[in-house]
């Protein structure tokens, strides 16, 4: 299949590694111009190498801190000088810590917002002008948490869900524009964020980490975590031109782990 995603530009947040990461390569493999971004210079320009290597699409990086609006601002314009224009922007931002609702401040709760919710509000509202002119898709990365809320992720619990209100609403809005927006909620997928949620979990349990990864993968149908790689081609095909009908869904990612219907 053509996923149509040749000389398309796309802005990938948070893709020095983990989901991003791998969602940038397969963008890549596929044609795309890829602009990564994180805070860390060095694993961009450590992701960037190995991007380059596929001898496809162009990579280029930028850094940014996606809580700051004058960061966003440059990024979005570092992106136009590159490419010259934005088609496609996958939202994406690590998780916020665990923990239960007694153990955090208000300072917790407004870091979270920032980072988990106001960043995608934020990062939208540059690239709009950019994809009102010829159409373009929108993916937003969440969690399972929107379907079934998690033990001890209170923080993640409530902004996770508001990704999935804002871009309902905005799958509405811009459908007249051509512009497609999903939400991908990513499951256990074997990423440096599920090692820290298992080891926090298995510290709060006082477990093994060994058998919280046991009973983690009981709860899975298919009997195991996912790979980043799987993950990213479900949202990769979200994001090209063979999409061309779904928008306002959101799609879990997950071995089958949420039972709910």
């Amino acid at each position: 299949m053509d996923l149509g995603l040749k000389n398309k530009v796309a802005l990938v947040i948070a893709s020095s590694q983990g989901l991003g990461k791998a969602v940038a390569k397969e963008l890549v493999k596929e044609g795309a111009h890829v602009m990564l971004t994180s805070r860390s210079e060095d694993k961009l320009a450590e992701a960037k190498e190995e991007l380059e290597a596929l001898h496809a699409g162009k990579v280029a990086y930028f850094p940014c801190d996606i809580t700051k609006v004058d960061d966003i601002q440059k990024l979005v314009a570092r992106t136009h000088a590159v490419f010259g224009k934005i088609d496609i922007l996958l939202n994406n931002a690590g998780g916020p810590p665990s923990g239960k609702f007694d153990s955090f401040s208000d300072e917790a709760w407004q870091q979270a917002f920032e980072l988990n919710l106001l960043s995608y509000i934020r990062i939208i509202r540059e690239v709009l002008p950019d994809l009102r002119k010829e159409g373009g898709r929108i993916v937003n990365i969440a969690s399972i948490s929107v379907k079934t809320p998690l033990p001890n992720l209170v923080l993640s619990n409530t902004f996770r869900n508001g990704i999935v209100g804002l871009s309902k609403t905005l799958a509405d809005e811009l459908a007249p524009d051509n512009i497609l927006v999903n939400v991908v909620a990513p499951g256990k997928i074997a990423t440096d964020r599920l090692k820290y949620l298992n080891e926090a979990n298995a510290k709060a349990k006082e477990l093994t980490v060994s058998e919280v990864d046991k009973a983690s993968i009981a709860g899975i149908p298919l009997g195991r975590y996912g790979t980043p790689e799987e993950f990213a081609k479900a949202v990769v095909f979200l994001l090209s031109d063979a999409n061309t009908y779904i928008t306002g869904s959101t799609l879990y990612v997950d071995g089958g782990a949420v039972k709910a219907i």
